[in-house]
């Protein structure tokens, strides 16, 4: 994509050149109050060479914006943070609420662009990552421009050189210019690759010419407000055209009825076991921190299941520090004004913590889906979503457990009226409701299993009737998967 670039052609072929940039960002500025109206996300991001004028272009697409309605992250080489995180961690947690802009100086691509020595493998694997993640917010709504800066390897190091003797900006030069400029047709062709694997339909990159700063940024202001229209477009049209949606999954699957609910274990024997299993749960989750695996666990289940009693139970000896127990609620405000899986990865453990959610991800397919608060192409999508999320994930090491305790209908009938009368507070409207809808729940729970469990985060069915040997169970699971995980990674117990 960039080598034999003509950069004459390049400038050449630039529609903005004869039109001021204060007229084009005054423009854009009123595509924005369109995108505030009618809560569209805006993705900018801005990549190209060190010293290719990023920050000069940044300045100009901000210079006439709402001030309330963007932010601009700068992304460089990672930090003991994000060094803790999985890949696109850094993206997820930056991404834009509805009707806000945000501009990426570089980007998620940072890190490949300044790594030669990453191979064609890996360079195809982390550009999956970012492939999901932008496919994702896309089919959100968000719309996503790619902007890359392209200079010459004289231009570059003139500009380097201007930078260094500047006492008040020569911070500015870092390794990373010096060494793109001395291997310069090694990066030009680690950019080509990157920039070829990642141009992608619903997110492409477009090149542009940085040799002269104001006509790159008059095209890039130009471009903006282009693809925003585009993007308008497309919003608007979605919503007026009225789409079929055509299931193609007819699997039926019988998890959760298939469960013997009749599995009980005595009081004596589950004092004895329990106290055993807390203790060496307690030292597995040392021996993951210590050798930094990242844990996550996830509980779903029916209403009065007892996931909260299981949490508690599974903890009971582990050192609170090294654990957060994350309760998912109806999302606020901020949560529905973002992506569903953001505020999600917010709560993602570093490497060696764990993060345990009491419901999870999986309301989109569940709750979301029986209650309407999805549309049928939102939640068809979370499937395949979900199992990416969970993938990357996984391949960054992170051990993941997914829980899904089942009591049978009368068992919950039971809990509801025992509940009704000694503990009242734990029991809602809500809850009676949700039983009214007892079959459709199972259906989308059978079905969320089918589709979710996989060899990296498979889901492990709870028999919940009795609640003994469902907290026996649990803490079982966690011991053999931890043990399995730390045997796998070398650090076997």
């Amino acid at each position: 994509m960039l080598k034999n670039v003509d950069f004459f052609q390049l400038e050449k072929g630039n529609p903005y050149t004869a039109m001021k940039r204060s007229e084009l960002a005054t423009h854009l500025a009123m595509l924005q109050r369109q995108c505030i109206h009618f809560n569209i996300p805006v993705l900018i991001a801005v990549e190209g060479w060190e010293s290719s004028g990023k920050g000069y272009v940044i300045n100009d697409l901000v210079r006439e914006l709402d001030t309330r309605a963007f932010q601009v992250h700068v992304f460089e080489r990672a930090g003991e943070e994000e060094e803790q995180r999985s890949f696109t961690w850094r993206f997820w947690t930056r991404i834009p609420a509805k009707g806000d802009f945000v501009i990426f100086d570089r980007s998620s691509y940072y890190h490949m662009m300044n790594d030669l020595s990453l191979s064609k493998s890996e360079l195809e694997q982390q550009i999956a990552y970012i492939r999901d993640a932008e496919k994702m917010l896309y089919d959100d709504g968000t719309i996503i421009l790619k902007f890359f800066l392209n200079i010459a390897q004289k231009t570059q190091k003139e500009r380097i050189s201007d930078l260094a003797s500047d006492d008040n900006r020569k911070f500015l030069v870092t390794k990373n210019d010096t060494s793109q400029n001395k291997h310069y047709q090694k990066y030009q062709e680690h950019f080509s690759q990157i920039m070829n694997l990642s141009h992608f339909d619903f997110a492409p990159w477009h090149l542009l010419s940085a040799e002269n700063r104001k006509a790159a940024s008059k095209y890039i202001l130009g471009t903006s407000i282009r693809l925003l229209q585009e993007g308008i477009d497309r919003h608007l049209g979605k919503q007026k055209t009225a789409t079929t949606f055509v299931r193609a999954y007819n699997q039926q699957t019988s998890y959760l009825h298939d469960l013997n609910t009749e599995l009980r274990l005595e009081e004596t024997t589950y004092e004895e076991q329990s106290k055993a299993l807390q203790k060496q749960a307690q030292e597995l989750a040392y021996a993951l921190y210590t050798n930094k695996v990242p844990t996550i666990v996830v509980f779903e289940g029916t209403d009065a299941a007892g996931k909260g009693g299981a949490i508690k139970r599974l903890t009971k000896n582990m050192d609170p520090r090294g654990y957060t127990v994350n309760p998912t609620s109806a999302p606020s405000n901020t949560d529905k004004a973002h992506h569903y899986l953001w505020r999600f990865y917010n709560n993602f453990p570093r490497k060696g913590l764990m993060s345990i959610f009491d419901r999870s991800w999986y309301g989109r397919v569940l709750v979301e889906r029986v209650e309407e608060l999805a549309s049928p192409a939102e939640w068809e999508r979370a499937y395949g979503e979900i199992t990416a999320m969970e993938q990357e994930l996984a391949d960054f090491g992170a051990l993941i457990l997914k829980f899904f305790i089942y009591i049978d209908k009368d068992e919950q009938y039971k809990r509801f009226l025992d509940r009704q009368a000694d503990k009242p507070y734990k029991l809602t409207d809500e809850d009676w409701r949700n039983r009214n809808k007892w079959d459709a729940y199972i259906l989308t729970a059978n079905e969320m299993i089918d589709r979710t469990s996989t060899a990296s985060a498979p889901w492990i069915l709870v028999e919940g009737n009795d609640k003994y040997y469902a907290r026996i169970k649990v803490l079982g699971e966690f011991i053999d998967r931890a043990r399995a995980k730390l045997h796998t990674a070398g650090h076997g117990r």
